[in-house]
């Protein structure tokens, strides 16, 4: 009799545990059966929760481990151990909605950080191009010229006129370009003349003087040549 008492105290008291458990876990949940977590307002109390979570979930490890331990000396084990993995399990979800809470508040605050940066530099490169552009000046409205009017058939009296004087002024460039070769051909020409003079002079010189030679010879050999009487024929 003592010994089903015992057992029937023993199982009224696992059942009164798993109850507690059991209504602290749905405690713990909210409509849709998600852990409530407190709404996290910074990226330093998120890094507290994170620090928080995994101490508590060291210490329910640990906690499980040393309930382990005692429900292998209990009549009960099988409930024991599960109601040790129940609480353990409720403990491991509501810290897994903490971390999955936390972080997912790190990275959107990441998120809007990197967004303010890029607005900023966004920003500040929209400022720089609107200054560069009023520094710029401004481009000048270039006007056409107008249409030069048609040129009549033919040319004109002034392109003829100018075309003499351009001839005209041509040949004046040529003379005075050709002067010296004019000039040396001219003082070539009359040292030629006058060595063709000088070269006459000469030649009537020495047929001058050979003449006179000639001459003297033969009034020298009359005087020396008797004179030879001539027979002069009877008259008839």
């Amino acid at each position: 009799m003592a010994n089903t008492l015992y057992k029937l105290g023993a199982a009224l008291g696992l059942a009164l545990a798993l109850s507690a458990c059991a209504h602290q876990g749905v405690a713990a949940l909210d409509e849709v059966g998600a852990p409530q977590v407190p709404a996290t307002l910074s990226v330093e109390e998120a890094d507290a929760k994170l620090k928080q979570s995994a101490s508590e979930r060291e210490a329910a490890e640990n906690e499980f481990s040393a309930r382990e331990l005692e429900c292998y000396n209990k009549f009960f084990v099988n409930n024991c151990l599960d109601t040790a993995k129940e609480k353990r399990r409720l403990i491991l979800v509501r810290l897994r909605a903490v971390d999955a809470e936390a972080n997912y508040f790190k990275r959107a605050e990441s998120v809007r950080l990197r967004d303010i940066d890029l607005a900023r530099t966004q920003e500040s490169a929209r400022l720089d191009a609107e200054q560069r552009a009023a520094a710029m000046p401004k481009p000048v409205k270039v006007v056409a010229p107008e249409p030069a009017p048609p040129k009549p058939a033919g040319k004109s009296v002034a392109e003829r006129e100018a075309e003499q004087a351009a001839k005209v002024a041509r040949q004046a460039a040529a003379d005075v370009a050709d002067a010296p070769r004019r000039a040396a051909r001219e003082a070539d020409y009359a040292r030629k003349q006058a060595d063709a003079v000088a070269r006459q002079k000469r030649v009537a010189q020495r047929l001058a003087q050979r003449q006179a030679e000639a001459q003297a010879k033969a009034a020298a050999a009359a005087v020396s040549t008797p004179a030879v009487a001539v027979p002069v024929p009877p008259a008839k």
